[in-house]
């Protein structure tokens, strides 16, 4: 009964997944703007004990979101796109380097000429990707503003009408109620605690890696912090893929010294240093080992993309607190008092 009861699961999850990615062009607007208002929720409580409206306040917030978005998109975006054809410059000088070192290893002159090509040919997609992807038609432009408009239109609902609609799912699961208010309180937390605590450590690299880079003269040290901002928001690929970009602009721009110098100030930066905040940053949020928040996040991405790469360690985490705290015993009730 028990083999059949973990196929039957199997089935069940495997054609949720494939309902989900049929139905991705409202589901993904809706997951995005979930994570949002789970981590801004808690502002829009705040201002409604202040007598302010909870639709003003969750339209308030939403005008703030916005407008934070537009300015992180204009300073990274029209800055990197400004700055591209020192990239490309600095990223050539830095090809040139290392097909040198593979001649002075003793490597063949044509073998290491093919390697050149190959990176030339790699970075060259890489800068197209990321400075004309978005650009690629009136389709993917449409595309991205409809995505951007269903997020926005749900984020503002969720936050305005958050209470109700939690309370409508928590009494629709199929649980007891008490059962279903324990499950939704884990998963907000460990979003929430997660997203924070992913903020400080952006933060913290950006300042690190960007300050080095500024002291190491490093070209585009303002480039290179806002790009390691950006990459800690992806589990793991995103901080090295950020520590690939800032040694590659360094060994073009400032040397084989600044690049080695580079080199060694990412791996304190997102090895020991990163370990050392991590636990003030995430606190009790999380509560799970770093290998298992590297094996699901991992699993994640491979199985549902950007949003398991995400959302693959929290889940996790409120899955475990979960569990935790229903193995408790039920407190008894107190005895009544003899008369």
């Amino acid at each position: 009964m028990t083999a059949w009861l973990l196929v039957g699961i199997t089935l069940l999850l495997v054609g949720v997944v494939w309902l989900l990615s049929l139905t991705h062009t409202i589901v993904m607007p809706v997951i995005a703007a979930g994570v949002i208002a789970a981590v801004g929720s808690p502002l829009v409580a705040w201002l409604a004990r202040h007598r302010v409206p909870r639709g003003l306040g969750a339209a308030l917030l939403l005008l703030a979101i916005v407008a934070l978005g537009a300015a992180v998109f204009v300073v990274i975006v029209a800055g990197i796109a400004s700055e591209s054809g020192s990239i490309g410059n600095h990223l050539s000088d830095a090809k040139d380097t290392l097909a040198g070192w593979l001649k002075d290893l003793g490597v063949d002159s044509s073998k290491a000429e093919s390697a050149k090509q190959d990176a030339s040919t790699a970075t060259s997609s890489s800068f197209h990707v990321l400075l004309e992807g978005v650009a690629k038609g009136i389709e993917g432009l449409a595309s991205l503003v409809f995505f951007l408009s269903l997020t926005a239109l749900s984020l503002f609902f969720l936050l305005k009408d958050g209470p109700a609609i939690r309370s409508w799912v928590e009494r629709h699961l199929g649980l007891p109620l008490p059962v279903s208010h324990i499950a939704m309180k884990r998963i907000l937390q460990s979003l929430r605690g997660y997203f924070l605590g992913v903020t400080i450590v952006a933060v913290f690299n950006a300042v690190v890696i960007g300050g080095g880079a500024l002291l190491l003269g490093v070209p585009l040290a303002g480039t290179i912090a806002a790009v390691t901002f950006i990459g800690a928001y992806i589990p793991y690929l995103g901080a090295w893929s950020a520590g690939a970009f800032s040694v590659l602009l360094a060994l073009g721009g400032a040397g084989t010294d600044a690049a080695i110098a580079m080199a060694v100030l990412q791996l304190l930066g997102n090895g020991i240093l990163q370990q050392m905040i991590q636990p003030f940053a995430y606190g009790a949020a999380l509560g799970i080992h770093p290998l298992a928040v590297l094996v699901v996040t991992i699993a994640g991405g491979a199985l549902f993309g950007a949003a398991g790469l995400i959302l693959a360690a929290p889940l996790t985490s409120a899955a475990v607190h979960i569990a935790a705290d229903l193995s408790k015993p039920a407190t008894p009730p107190p005895a009544a008092a003899p008369g």
